[in-house]
Protein backbone atom coordinates (compact mmCIF):
# COMPACT_ATOMS: atom_id res chain seq x y z
CA UNK A 1 0.00 0.00 0.00
CA UNK A 2 1.38 3.37 -0.96
CA UNK A 3 1.37 6.16 1.57
CA UNK A 4 2.61 9.73 1.71
CA UNK A 5 5.77 10.52 3.55
CA UNK A 6 5.40 11.91 7.05
CA UNK A 7 7.55 13.64 9.55
CA UNK A 8 8.06 11.99 12.94
CA UNK A 9 5.17 12.25 15.35
CA UNK A 10 7.17 14.22 17.86
CA UNK A 11 7.92 16.86 15.24
CA UNK A 12 4.23 17.09 14.37
CA UNK A 13 3.32 17.71 18.00
CA UNK A 14 6.00 20.38 18.27
CA UNK A 15 4.75 22.24 15.19
CA UNK A 16 1.05 21.89 16.03
CA UNK A 17 0.79 23.75 19.33
CA UNK A 18 -2.49 23.73 21.19
CA UNK A 19 -3.41 27.30 20.21
CA UNK A 20 -2.98 26.53 16.51
CA UNK A 21 -5.02 23.33 16.76
CA UNK A 22 -7.87 25.12 18.53
CA UNK A 23 -7.89 28.09 16.15
CA UNK A 24 -7.61 25.99 12.99
CA UNK A 25 -10.37 23.59 14.01
CA UNK A 26 -12.62 26.41 15.21
CA UNK A 27 -12.16 28.92 12.40
CA UNK A 28 -12.80 26.39 9.65
CA UNK A 29 -16.10 25.16 11.03
CA UNK A 30 -17.12 28.75 11.87
CA UNK A 31 -16.64 29.70 8.23
CA UNK A 32 -18.38 26.57 6.96
CA UNK A 33 -21.38 27.07 9.22
CA UNK A 34 -21.48 30.80 8.45
CA UNK A 35 -21.81 29.93 4.78
CA UNK A 36 -24.42 27.29 5.52
CA UNK A 37 -26.52 29.53 7.75
CA UNK A 38 -26.35 32.42 5.32
CA UNK A 39 -28.24 30.21 2.91
CA UNK A 40 -30.60 28.93 5.61
CA UNK A 41 -31.59 32.48 6.55
CA UNK A 42 -31.95 33.55 2.93
CA UNK A 43 -34.08 30.44 2.29
CA UNK A 44 -36.68 31.91 4.63
CA UNK A 45 -36.30 35.63 3.98
CA UNK A 46 -35.20 36.05 0.35
CA UNK A 47 -35.22 33.03 -1.96
CA UNK A 48 -38.99 32.31 -1.88
CA UNK A 49 -39.47 35.77 -3.43
CA UNK A 50 -36.47 36.03 -5.80
CA UNK A 51 -35.99 32.46 -7.02
CA UNK A 52 -39.18 30.51 -6.30
CA UNK A 53 -41.99 33.05 -6.66
CA UNK A 54 -45.43 31.44 -6.53
CA UNK A 55 -48.96 32.74 -5.95
CA UNK A 56 -49.08 30.49 -2.90
CA UNK A 57 -46.41 31.64 -0.41
CA UNK A 58 -46.39 28.23 1.30
CA UNK A 59 -45.48 26.55 -2.00
CA UNK A 60 -42.70 29.09 -2.55
CA UNK A 61 -41.36 28.45 0.96
CA UNK A 62 -41.48 24.67 0.50
CA UNK A 63 -39.61 25.00 -2.82
CA UNK A 64 -36.93 27.07 -1.11
CA UNK A 65 -36.63 24.50 1.67
CA UNK A 66 -36.41 21.71 -0.90
CA UNK A 67 -33.30 23.36 -2.35
CA UNK A 68 -32.08 23.87 1.21
CA UNK A 69 -32.28 20.09 1.53
CA UNK A 70 -30.20 19.50 -1.61
CA UNK A 71 -27.05 20.23 0.39
CA UNK A 72 -27.90 17.45 2.81
CA UNK A 73 -28.16 14.99 -0.07
CA UNK A 74 -24.71 16.15 -1.18
CA UNK A 75 -23.16 15.86 2.26
CA UNK A 76 -22.79 12.05 2.29
CA UNK A 77 -21.19 12.32 -1.17
CA UNK A 78 -18.81 14.89 0.30
CA UNK A 79 -18.17 12.51 3.19
CA UNK A 80 -17.25 9.71 0.75
CA UNK A 81 -15.03 12.02 -1.33
CA UNK A 82 -13.21 13.95 1.37
CA UNK A 83 -13.22 10.97 3.74
CA UNK A 84 -11.34 8.97 1.11
CA UNK A 85 -8.62 11.58 0.76
CA UNK A 86 -8.58 12.35 4.50
CA UNK A 87 -7.74 8.71 5.23
CA UNK A 88 -5.46 8.34 2.20
CA UNK A 89 -3.36 11.52 2.04
CA UNK A 90 -4.06 13.15 5.39
CA UNK A 91 -6.26 15.59 7.25
CA UNK A 92 -4.53 18.87 6.33
CA UNK A 93 -4.89 18.87 2.53
CA UNK A 94 -8.42 17.52 2.74
CA UNK A 95 -9.48 20.31 5.09
CA UNK A 96 -8.14 22.91 2.66
CA UNK A 97 -10.11 21.31 -0.18
CA UNK A 98 -13.38 21.22 1.75
CA UNK A 99 -13.03 24.87 2.75
CA UNK A 100 -12.41 25.97 -0.84
CA UNK A 101 -15.38 23.97 -2.14
CA UNK A 102 -17.76 25.49 0.38
CA UNK A 103 -16.38 29.01 0.09
CA UNK A 104 -16.42 29.29 -3.70
CA UNK A 105 -20.00 27.98 -3.88
CA UNK A 106 -21.14 30.55 -1.34
CA UNK A 107 -19.50 33.42 -3.19
CA UNK A 108 -21.16 32.37 -6.45
CA UNK A 109 -24.59 32.38 -4.75
CA UNK A 110 -24.02 36.06 -4.03
CA UNK A 111 -23.52 36.71 -7.75
CA UNK A 112 -26.53 34.86 -9.25
CA UNK A 113 -29.14 37.13 -10.89
CA UNK A 114 -32.66 36.74 -9.52
CA UNK A 115 -35.03 34.45 -11.39
CA UNK A 116 -37.14 37.52 -12.14
CA UNK A 117 -34.30 38.88 -14.31
CA UNK A 118 -35.16 38.46 -18.01
CA UNK A 119 -33.57 35.29 -19.37
CA UNK A 120 -32.75 33.85 -15.94
CA UNK A 121 -36.06 32.24 -14.98
CA UNK A 122 -34.63 28.73 -15.32
CA UNK A 123 -30.87 29.32 -15.12
CA UNK A 124 -30.91 31.21 -11.82
CA UNK A 125 -32.67 28.51 -9.75
CA UNK A 126 -30.55 25.84 -11.49
CA UNK A 127 -27.29 27.58 -10.57
CA UNK A 128 -28.57 28.07 -7.03
CA UNK A 129 -29.25 24.34 -6.77
CA UNK A 130 -25.75 23.55 -8.09
CA UNK A 131 -24.13 25.92 -5.57
CA UNK A 132 -26.21 24.48 -2.77
CA UNK A 133 -25.02 21.01 -3.79
CA UNK A 134 -21.40 22.22 -3.70
CA UNK A 135 -21.98 23.70 -0.24
CA UNK A 136 -23.13 20.29 0.90
CA UNK A 137 -20.05 18.61 -0.59
CA UNK A 138 -17.75 20.99 1.29
CA UNK A 139 -19.50 20.69 4.62
CA UNK A 140 -19.64 16.92 4.16
CA UNK A 141 -15.87 16.82 4.38
CA UNK A 142 -15.27 19.72 6.72
CA UNK A 143 -16.73 18.55 9.99
CA UNK A 144 -14.89 15.25 10.33
CA UNK A 145 -11.56 16.78 9.36
CA UNK A 146 -11.93 19.56 11.92
CA UNK A 147 -13.03 17.10 14.62
CA UNK A 148 -10.05 14.85 13.89
CA UNK A 149 -7.68 17.79 13.83
CA UNK A 150 -8.81 18.66 17.35
CA UNK A 151 -9.18 15.23 18.93
CA UNK A 152 -6.12 13.60 17.33
CA UNK A 153 -4.01 16.38 18.79
CA UNK A 154 -5.70 16.29 22.21
CA UNK A 155 -3.82 15.32 25.39
CA UNK A 156 -4.92 12.16 27.19
CA UNK A 157 -8.26 12.56 28.94
CA UNK A 158 -9.19 15.73 27.05
CA UNK A 159 -10.55 14.50 23.71
CA UNK A 160 -14.12 15.53 24.49
CA UNK A 161 -12.92 18.96 25.61
CA UNK A 162 -10.85 19.52 22.47
CA UNK A 163 -13.67 18.09 20.38
CA UNK A 164 -15.97 20.92 21.44
CA UNK A 165 -13.87 23.54 19.64
CA UNK A 166 -14.89 22.60 16.08
CA UNK A 167 -18.46 22.23 17.42
CA UNK A 168 -18.32 25.80 18.66
CA UNK A 169 -18.08 26.87 15.02
CA UNK A 170 -21.80 26.15 14.62
CA UNK A 171 -23.11 28.81 17.05
CA UNK A 172 -20.38 31.26 16.04
CA UNK A 173 -21.22 30.85 12.35
CA UNK A 174 -24.92 31.23 13.11
CA UNK A 175 -24.45 34.41 15.12
CA UNK A 176 -22.19 36.02 12.50
CA UNK A 177 -24.42 35.09 9.54
CA UNK A 178 -27.66 36.17 11.18
CA UNK A 179 -26.02 39.20 12.73
CA UNK A 180 -24.99 40.36 9.27
CA UNK A 181 -28.52 39.81 7.96
CA UNK A 182 -29.93 41.71 10.94
CA UNK A 183 -27.61 44.69 10.42
CA UNK A 184 -28.56 44.79 6.76
CA UNK A 185 -32.27 44.67 7.60
CA UNK A 186 -31.86 47.57 10.01
CA UNK A 187 -29.68 49.68 7.73
CA UNK A 188 -31.60 49.51 4.43
CA UNK A 189 -35.11 49.43 3.10
CA UNK A 190 -36.83 46.11 2.37
CA UNK A 191 -36.67 46.97 -1.33
CA UNK A 192 -32.90 47.55 -1.23
CA UNK A 193 -32.37 44.40 0.81
CA UNK A 194 -34.23 42.28 -1.75
CA UNK A 195 -32.56 44.05 -4.67
CA UNK A 196 -28.93 43.66 -3.58
CA UNK A 197 -28.41 43.75 0.19
CA UNK A 198 -28.98 40.01 0.67
CA UNK A 199 -25.89 39.33 -1.48
CA UNK A 200 -23.47 40.93 0.98
CA UNK A 201 -23.29 38.02 3.48
CA UNK A 202 -22.45 35.61 0.66
CA UNK A 203 -19.79 37.83 -0.93
CA UNK A 204 -18.29 38.61 2.48
CA UNK A 205 -17.41 34.92 2.72
CA UNK A 206 -14.38 35.71 0.53
CA UNK A 207 -12.56 37.34 3.44
CA UNK A 208 -13.41 34.52 5.83
CA UNK A 209 -12.19 31.84 3.40
CA UNK A 210 -8.84 33.61 2.94
CA UNK A 211 -8.35 33.74 6.71
CA UNK A 212 -9.28 30.08 7.09
CA UNK A 213 -6.90 28.98 4.35
CA UNK A 214 -4.03 30.94 5.88
CA UNK A 215 -4.46 29.21 9.24
CA UNK A 216 -4.84 25.73 7.78
CA UNK A 217 -1.81 25.96 5.49
CA UNK A 218 0.32 26.43 8.62
CA UNK A 219 -0.73 23.04 10.02
CA UNK A 220 1.03 19.70 9.76
CA UNK A 221 -0.53 16.27 9.93
CA UNK A 222 -2.03 14.92 13.15
CA UNK A 223 0.02 12.44 15.24
CA UNK A 224 -2.64 9.74 14.78
CA UNK A 225 -2.49 9.89 10.99
CA UNK A 226 1.31 9.95 11.03
CA UNK A 227 1.29 6.76 13.07
CA UNK A 228 -0.97 5.18 10.47
CA UNK A 229 1.55 6.14 7.78
CA UNK A 230 4.56 4.94 9.79
CA UNK A 231 2.92 1.55 10.40
CA UNK A 232 1.99 1.25 6.71
CA UNK A 233 -1.70 0.96 7.63
CA UNK A 234 -3.09 3.43 5.10
CA UNK A 235 -6.14 1.81 3.47
CA UNK A 236 -6.45 1.87 -0.31
CA UNK A 237 -10.27 2.16 -0.28
CA UNK A 238 -11.33 3.54 3.13
CA UNK A 239 -15.04 3.50 2.26
CA UNK A 240 -14.99 -0.20 1.44
CA UNK A 241 -13.01 -1.00 4.58
CA UNK A 242 -15.29 0.96 6.89
CA UNK A 243 -18.42 -0.69 5.50
CA UNK A 244 -16.81 -4.13 5.75
CA UNK A 245 -15.36 -3.83 9.26
CA UNK A 246 -17.22 -1.00 11.00
CA UNK A 247 -20.80 -1.25 9.74
CA UNK A 248 -22.28 -1.38 13.23
CA UNK A 249 -20.57 1.85 14.42
CA UNK A 250 -21.70 3.47 11.15
CA UNK A 251 -25.33 2.67 11.91
CA UNK A 252 -25.16 3.55 15.58
CA UNK A 253 -23.25 6.77 14.91
CA UNK A 254 -25.86 7.85 12.37
CA UNK A 255 -28.77 7.40 14.76
CA UNK A 256 -26.85 8.83 17.72
CA UNK A 257 -26.73 12.09 15.71
CA UNK A 258 -30.38 11.93 14.61
CA UNK A 259 -32.00 13.89 17.47
CA UNK A 260 -29.18 16.45 17.45
CA UNK A 261 -29.73 17.28 13.80
CA UNK A 262 -33.51 17.38 14.04
CA UNK A 263 -33.37 19.71 17.03
CA UNK A 264 -30.75 21.88 15.35
CA UNK A 265 -32.71 22.68 12.23
CA UNK A 266 -36.08 22.95 13.93
CA UNK A 267 -34.59 25.50 16.31
CA UNK A 268 -32.97 27.56 13.56
CA UNK A 269 -34.93 27.27 10.32
CA UNK A 270 -38.45 26.28 11.40
CA UNK A 271 -38.67 28.64 14.35
CA UNK A 272 -37.65 31.56 12.12
CA UNK A 273 -40.40 30.65 9.67
CA UNK A 274 -43.05 30.11 12.33
CA UNK A 275 -42.00 33.13 14.35
CA UNK A 276 -42.11 35.61 11.46
CA UNK A 277 -45.27 34.36 9.73
CA UNK A 278 -48.19 36.77 10.32
CA UNK A 279 -50.57 35.76 13.09
CA UNK A 280 -53.76 36.45 11.12
CA UNK A 281 -55.11 36.32 7.57
CA UNK A 282 -55.75 40.06 7.57
CA UNK A 283 -52.18 40.88 8.54
CA UNK A 284 -50.75 38.47 5.99
CA UNK A 285 -52.97 39.84 3.22
CA UNK A 286 -52.04 43.42 4.02
CA UNK A 287 -48.32 42.55 3.99
CA UNK A 288 -48.67 40.76 0.65
CA UNK A 289 -50.54 43.68 -0.90
CA UNK A 290 -47.94 46.14 0.38
CA UNK A 291 -45.17 44.06 -1.21
CA UNK A 292 -47.13 43.58 -4.43
CA UNK A 293 -47.31 39.80 -3.99
CA UNK A 294 -50.34 37.54 -4.58
CA UNK A 295 -52.04 36.08 -1.53
CA UNK A 296 -54.08 32.90 -1.12
CA UNK A 297 -56.12 32.99 2.08
CA UNK A 298 -57.26 29.39 1.65
CA UNK A 299 -53.74 28.00 2.15
CA UNK A 300 -52.54 30.52 4.72
CA UNK A 301 -51.24 29.06 8.01
CA UNK A 302 -50.85 31.47 10.93
CA UNK A 303 -47.60 31.93 12.84
CA UNK A 304 -46.50 34.12 15.74
CA UNK A 305 -46.37 37.43 13.86
CA UNK A 306 -43.00 38.72 15.08
CA UNK A 307 -41.06 41.08 12.87
CA UNK A 308 -38.05 39.62 11.09
CA UNK A 309 -35.58 41.73 13.07
CA UNK A 310 -37.17 41.00 16.44
CA UNK A 311 -37.15 37.26 15.92
CA UNK A 312 -33.57 37.24 14.59
CA UNK A 313 -32.53 39.00 17.80
CA UNK A 314 -34.34 36.36 19.84
CA UNK A 315 -32.66 33.61 17.86
CA UNK A 316 -29.22 35.13 18.33
CA UNK A 317 -29.88 35.40 22.07
CA UNK A 318 -30.82 31.72 22.16
CA UNK A 319 -27.75 30.70 20.17
CA UNK A 320 -25.52 32.31 22.79
CA UNK A 321 -26.71 29.52 25.11
CA UNK A 322 -25.91 27.05 22.35
CA UNK A 323 -22.30 28.25 22.36
CA UNK A 324 -21.96 28.31 26.16
CA UNK A 325 -23.31 24.82 26.66
CA UNK A 326 -21.30 23.42 23.76
CA UNK A 327 -18.21 24.28 25.81
CA UNK A 328 -19.81 23.01 29.03
CA UNK A 329 -20.54 19.68 27.34
CA UNK A 330 -16.86 18.75 26.92
CA UNK A 331 -15.91 18.61 30.62
CA UNK A 332 -19.22 16.88 31.43
CA UNK A 333 -18.55 14.20 28.81
CA UNK A 334 -15.07 13.64 30.26
CA UNK A 335 -16.38 13.36 33.82
CA UNK A 336 -19.50 11.24 33.30
CA UNK A 337 -18.70 9.54 30.01
CA UNK A 338 -20.11 10.28 26.58
CA UNK A 339 -22.87 7.67 26.59
CA UNK A 340 -24.33 8.42 30.02
CA UNK A 341 -24.34 12.16 29.37
CA UNK A 342 -25.95 11.88 25.94
CA UNK A 343 -28.68 9.56 27.26
CA UNK A 344 -29.64 12.19 29.84
CA UNK A 345 -29.60 15.06 27.33
CA UNK A 346 -31.55 13.10 24.70
CA UNK A 347 -34.21 12.30 27.29
CA UNK A 348 -34.40 16.06 27.85
CA UNK A 349 -34.92 16.60 24.11
CA UNK A 350 -37.77 14.06 24.17
CA UNK A 351 -39.53 16.01 26.93
CA UNK A 352 -38.77 19.33 25.25
CA UNK A 353 -40.63 18.26 22.11
CA UNK A 354 -43.78 17.75 24.17
CA UNK A 355 -43.53 21.32 25.47
CA UNK A 356 -43.69 23.07 22.08
CA UNK A 357 -47.35 24.06 22.29
CA UNK A 358 -47.39 25.44 25.86
CA UNK A 359 -44.14 27.36 25.35
CA UNK A 360 -45.05 28.79 21.95
CA UNK A 361 -48.44 29.77 23.39
CA UNK A 362 -47.03 31.64 26.39
CA UNK A 363 -46.21 34.91 24.67
CA UNK A 364 -42.81 36.54 24.43
CA UNK A 365 -41.48 34.94 27.63
CA UNK A 366 -42.60 31.48 26.53
CA UNK A 367 -41.08 31.80 23.05
CA UNK A 368 -37.80 33.13 24.41
CA UNK A 369 -37.81 30.33 27.01
CA UNK A 370 -38.34 27.77 24.24
CA UNK A 371 -35.37 29.15 22.32
CA UNK A 372 -33.11 29.21 25.39
CA UNK A 373 -34.06 25.67 26.47
CA UNK A 374 -33.81 24.30 22.94
CA UNK A 375 -30.41 25.83 22.24
CA UNK A 376 -29.11 24.79 25.67
CA UNK A 377 -30.04 21.19 24.87
CA UNK A 378 -28.48 21.69 21.44
CA UNK A 379 -25.14 22.66 22.96
CA UNK A 380 -25.18 19.76 25.39
CA UNK A 381 -25.91 17.19 22.68
CA UNK A 382 -23.79 18.70 19.90
CA UNK A 383 -20.68 19.40 21.98
CA UNK A 384 -19.64 15.76 22.68
CA UNK A 385 -20.19 14.64 19.06
CA UNK A 386 -16.77 15.95 18.02
CA UNK A 387 -15.27 13.18 20.15
CA UNK A 388 -18.00 10.51 20.12
CA UNK A 389 -18.25 9.82 16.39
CA UNK A 390 -14.49 9.69 15.67
CA UNK A 391 -13.99 7.44 18.71
CA UNK A 392 -16.21 4.81 17.08
CA UNK A 393 -13.65 4.11 14.33
CA UNK A 394 -9.97 3.06 14.00
CA UNK A 395 -7.52 5.74 12.85
CA UNK A 396 -7.05 4.46 9.29
CA UNK A 397 -10.78 4.84 8.46
CA UNK A 398 -11.70 7.43 11.08
CA UNK A 399 -12.20 10.33 8.68
CA UNK A 400 -14.47 8.29 6.40
CA UNK A 401 -16.40 6.55 9.17
CA UNK A 402 -17.17 9.63 11.23
CA UNK A 403 -17.96 11.68 8.11
CA UNK A 404 -20.40 9.11 6.75
CA UNK A 405 -22.25 8.74 10.07
CA UNK A 406 -22.40 12.47 10.61
CA UNK A 407 -23.64 13.27 7.13
CA UNK A 408 -26.10 10.42 6.63
CA UNK A 409 -27.64 11.63 9.88
CA UNK A 410 -27.89 15.05 8.25
CA UNK A 411 -30.28 13.61 5.65
CA UNK A 412 -32.42 11.72 8.13
CA UNK A 413 -32.44 14.43 10.78
CA UNK A 414 -31.90 17.75 9.05
CA UNK A 415 -32.53 17.70 5.29
CA UNK A 416 -36.17 16.82 5.78
CA UNK A 417 -36.72 18.55 9.13
CA UNK A 418 -37.78 22.03 7.91
CA UNK A 419 -39.89 20.52 5.13
CA UNK A 420 -41.63 18.04 7.44
CA UNK A 421 -42.08 20.70 10.12
CA UNK A 422 -43.78 23.13 7.72
CA UNK A 423 -46.03 20.33 6.44
CA UNK A 424 -46.98 19.24 9.98
CA UNK A 425 -47.56 22.84 11.00
CA UNK A 426 -49.97 23.27 8.08
CA UNK A 427 -51.65 19.91 8.70
CA UNK A 428 -52.32 20.92 12.31
CA UNK A 429 -53.90 24.20 11.25
CA UNK A 430 -51.15 26.38 12.71
CA UNK A 431 -50.47 24.34 15.85
CA UNK A 432 -46.90 23.19 16.61
CA UNK A 433 -48.07 20.06 18.44
CA UNK A 434 -47.15 17.68 15.61
CA UNK A 435 -43.82 19.45 15.11
CA UNK A 436 -42.90 18.87 18.74
CA UNK A 437 -44.08 15.27 18.54
CA UNK A 438 -41.84 14.80 15.51
CA UNK A 439 -38.84 15.99 17.53
CA UNK A 440 -39.72 13.68 20.43
CA UNK A 441 -39.95 10.69 18.10
CA UNK A 442 -36.47 11.42 16.70
CA UNK A 443 -35.14 11.66 20.27
CA UNK A 444 -36.65 8.26 21.04
CA UNK A 445 -34.79 6.69 18.10
CA UNK A 446 -31.53 8.26 19.30
CA UNK A 447 -32.10 6.90 22.80
CA UNK A 448 -32.37 3.39 21.38
CA UNK A 449 -29.08 3.85 19.51
CA UNK A 450 -27.36 5.14 22.65
CA UNK A 451 -28.56 2.20 24.73
CA UNK A 452 -27.18 -0.18 22.07
CA UNK A 453 -23.80 1.58 21.95
CA UNK A 454 -20.80 1.32 24.25
CA UNK A 455 -18.87 3.98 26.14
CA UNK A 456 -15.99 5.32 24.02
CA UNK A 457 -14.24 7.54 26.57
CA UNK A 458 -11.30 5.18 27.11
CA UNK A 459 -10.91 3.68 23.63
CA UNK A 460 -7.42 3.60 22.14
CA UNK A 461 -6.99 6.59 19.83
Amino acid sequence: MSAPAATPTSDAVATNPRSRVIIASLIGTSIEFYDFYAYATAAVLVFPVLFFANPDPTVALLASFAVFGVAFIARPIGAFLFGHFGDRIGRKGTLVGSLLTMGIATIVIGLIPAATTPGWAIAAPAILVACRFAQGLGLGGEWSGAALLATENAPAGKRAIYGTFPQLGAPIGFIIANGVFLILNLSMSPEAFLAWGWRIPFLASTVLVIIGLYVRFKLVETPAFQRVVEKNEVVRVPLGRVFATSWKPLILGTFIMLATYTLFYLMTTFTLTYGTTPASVATAQAAAEAAGRPFNAATFVAGLGYSRNDFLLMLIFGVVFFGIFTLVAGPLAERFGRRKMLIAVTAGIFVFGLLFVPLFSAGFVGVLGLLVIGFTLMGLTFGPMGAVLPELFPANVRYTGSAVSYNVASILGAAVAPFIAVALWGAAGGSTFLVGLYLSSMALITLVALFLSKETKNVEY
